[in-house]
């Protein structure tokens, strides 16, 4: 499952320090000047997971597989990028590619740091991100409500697929995301089919979440910082959710060696690195979840929608398992760590056989029977 989120906001708010960070590495270069990023870099960034560390302990595989979650740095956003100002073209086409958004905000003060606009205002800084992604969309959807008018006058689906579409361009127009849009769900089904096969190329569409920036001191206590308190309510009114970090601080924790890592969280306060949370809430984001296969050669989590039936995860280890499919031999997470191995918990009753209409849960650990 290819999952990538891109990081987005206006120039010099920490997106490319936050990016390093992700990966422990200056991948990208930091700079105090716009467009400092104009390639979007790409890195791999492993999901923090209690529970497969926990499943590794106790089986003690040759190799522990994290699932993992890309990231992108994307060029620095202004004003005017849906009509081609600063990097515009480019910066829209880098983040249509990707599966979600991260809306970085910069919440700290700085006069070494410019500011694009000449004023540090979190709430505006996030408004004219969020206008351009949704004038980029408005020229999206008047270039497909053109043929698809053509088409609905003889065709039942196209008819409907129209109405869904004329709803959307409404929000757009009321400067609103097309995720604001409220469908059923049928009627989001039909939507998701049509962004995930790339007939519906909205970027508000996508999940996002806002990142907020903040200084060194407020990393632990974000709430008494005042700008962040004004961007958690822009989040909250738009139904956003909000993680609150210093790309700084995470940047200096990245370039510790991990033993001297745990020392430094707790000066400055913190039980982990916020980028941990960062990771997690994209990774929930695309309203996934995890199962787990763990035997002596491997302990993997494997990302999966929720609501995914047993053959279709078992379609993301090899993509013949999915037809090939038996049964699916299932033990809760819960339940492996209590047993302490999957053999007593198969003695204790706690292992189920599971078939083709099984929804899987998170923290399931499965072993997928199929044939050859």
């Amino acid at each position: 499952m290819s999952l990538s989120i891109g990081i987005v906001g206006l120039p010099n708010v920490g997106k490319s320090t936050l990016f390093n960070a992700l990966l422990e590495r200056a991948q990208a270069e930091a700079a105090n000047r716009p467009f400092t990023t104009i390639e979007p870099n790409e890195g791999i960034v492993d999901v923090p997971d209690p529970r497969l560390a926990k499943l590794t302990e106790l089986v003690k595989p040759e190799q522990t597989v994290p699932a993992t979650v890309k990231f992108v740095d994307i060029a620095g956003l202004v004003a005017g990028a849906n009509k081609g100002e600063g990097l515009g073209n480019q910066f829209l086409s880098h983040i249509r590619e990707t599966t979600a958004i991260a809306l970085v905000v910069r919440c700290f003060e700085d006069a070494d740091v410019t500011h694009v606009a000449g004023k540090l205002n979190p709430v505006d800084d996030l408004r004219t991100v969020l206008l351009e992604l949704i004038l980029a969309d408005q020229q999206t959807l008047e270039k497909l409500l053109r043929p698809l008018e053509k088409e609905a006058r003889g065709d039942k689906d196209s008819a409907e697929r129209l109405e869904l579409l004329k709803r959307i361009a409404t929000a757009l127009d009321g400067e609103q995301p097309a995720r604001s849009v409220e469908f059923n769900a049928d009627e989001r089904k039909k939507l998701v089919h049509l962004h995930s096969s790339g007939a519906l190329p909205l970027i508000t569409w996508k999940p996002m979440l806002v990142v907020a920036n903040v200084d060194e001191g407020d990393v632990a206590k974000p709430g008494t910082n005042s700008f962040y308190q004004e961007a958690e309510r822009w989040a909250e009114d738009n139904g956003l959710t909000v993680v609150a970090v210093s790309a700084k601080i995470e940047a200096e924790i990245g370039a510790l060696p991990p033993e001297e890592r745990a020392e430094f969280l707790k000066d400055v306060g913190l039980e982990e690195p916020n980028l941990n949370r960062v990771i997690r809430a994209g990774y929930g984001l695309l309203e996934l979840i995890t199962f787990y296969t763990a035997g002596l050669k491997e302990a993997r989590a494997w990302p999966i929608r929720a609501g995914s039936s047993a053959p279709q995860a078992a379609g993301t280890i090899h993509g013949d398992f999915e037809k090939q499919f038996i049964r699916a031999e299932v033990i809760a997470y819960d339940d492996y760590v209590a047993a302490g191995s999957e053999s007593a918990a198969r003695d204790t009753g706690k292992q189920r056989t599971e078939g083709k209409d099984y929804v899987v849960q998170d923290g399931d650990v499965m072993h997928i029977r199929h044939g050859a």
